[in-house]
């Protein structure tokens, strides 16, 4: 038997106590809250076993109502190979079947998720995904950056070399998700407002004469992950990309992370050039017709 959750800050302290990564599990407490807290044009399904050894997140959108995501699923070690990981997964199929899907994915809905996929450090998630039928359809991948290994005089010049074509660098502001709306959609435009009003998060825009040429948000969705970052097509070149870069992932080593993970990564060699990322995390797509 499965219920609705209903106690969000509850269901943070069970991800705390069940996600085996550390990165994840120091930010359980997020997860939980922004899953919970999606945005206009998506259903959120909220799922929990009775005894409160389980909890799932799942939902569908408006903009593609056949297909529904299985955002995150956790039980508490202890409470393991006893079917409640199969209970919360049926009853979450069942759920977005019924508001309309005939296809479920396990991973995140972008642009409010907790992860790509399932990494593949998390066997017991795969072997779950498998044994319900579900198959391997897409890979996706995060970039790690060291903070501590950041390279401020190499930042100052890069942001010298762009202040001599005239633009500066500032914080972005209210009118900045419009502007990045009307490049790249949606998405990426409700990530920068999230980075605008929420602790740990920020976003930078490079501008000159007063229009924009590029952004880099961070904390969006984690306040340990980085993106998203986009370039005006006009202002290709320039170096706009790798001074936004390091001006968030300076916010974020000011913040207290040694880390950054660069989600949903790409363009590879730009990251590994810029801050000498790497690729480490890796997440299994999988998806099932219903």
């Amino acid at each position: 038997m499965v219920v609705d959750l209903e106690d969000v800050a509850a269901a943070g302290a069970l991800l705390a106590r069940s996600l085996d990564l550390p990165e994840d599990a120091a930010e359980a407490n997020v997860l939980a809250a922004r899953l919970a807290t999606p945005p206009s044009g998506r259903t959120a399904v909220r799922l929990a076993t009775p005894d409160g050894t389980g909890v799932a997140f799942a939902s569908i959108n408006d903009t593609d109502p056949q297909l529904g995501h299985v955002e995150l699923l956790a039980v508490l070690p202890a409470a393991r190979r006893h079917g409640a990981g199969a209970a919360l997964l049926r009853a979450a199929e069942e759920r977005l079947a019924a508001l309309g899907a005939t296809q479920v994915r396990l991973g995140g809905n972008p642009p409010c998720y907790a992860w790509p996929g399932i990494d593949v450090r998390y066997t017991p998630a795969v072997c779950l995904a498998r044994r319900a039928g579900y198959r391997l359809t897409d890979t996706a991948w995060n970039m790690t950056a060291d903070l501590t290994r950041a390279d401020p005089e190499a930042a100052a010049a890069d942001e010298a070399r762009l202040e001599a074509t005239g633009a500066k660098v500032l914080p972005a502001d209210a009118d900045t998700p419009a502007w990045v709306r009307s490049i790249w959609g949606e998405g990426w435009a409700w990530e920068v407002e999230q980075s605008l009003d929420r602790p740990g998060a920020g976003c930078y825009v490079a501008v000159r004469d007063g229009e924009i040429l590029g952004f880099a948000a961070y904390g969006a969705n984690r306040p340990s992950w980085f993106g998203p970052m986009g370039t005006a097509p006009s202002a290709e070149g320039l170096g706009v990309g790798r001074v936004l870069l390091r001006r968030c992932l300076a916010d974020q080593h000011a913040a207290g992370h040694t880390t950054a993970q660069i989600g949903w990564a790409g363009p590879i060699g730009f990251y590994s050039k810029a801050v000498a990322a790497r690729l480490e995390r890796i997440f299994w797509i999988y998806t099932k017709s219903l």
